[in-house]
């Protein structure tokens, strides 16, 4: 597995997995939602700073991550 950058703590991965009913949560599982859930909300963000860009903004608004995570 590859270096992952410190964006998102895995203790956030295991709440999530635990809120969503897993009564125990393994260190890999926790590190593949962590992974997953990054490159999603990177590719979100990428998409949400072209949209800004395009209207001719350079503040990416909250409406560009909803419009973005659309798409």
């Amino acid at each position: 597995m590859a270096v992952s950058k410190k964006l998102l703590p895995l203790a956030a991965m295991e709440k999530v997995l635990k809120n969503s009913g897993a009564e125990r949560v393994s260190d890999k599982a926790k590190a593949a939602l962590k992974e997953v859930v990054e490159e999603i909300s990177e590719e979100i963000a990428q998409n949400a700073v072209r949209l800004a860009s395009h209207a001719g903004r350079k503040t990416v608004k909250a409406r560009d991550i909803k419009l973005a995570a659309k798409s």
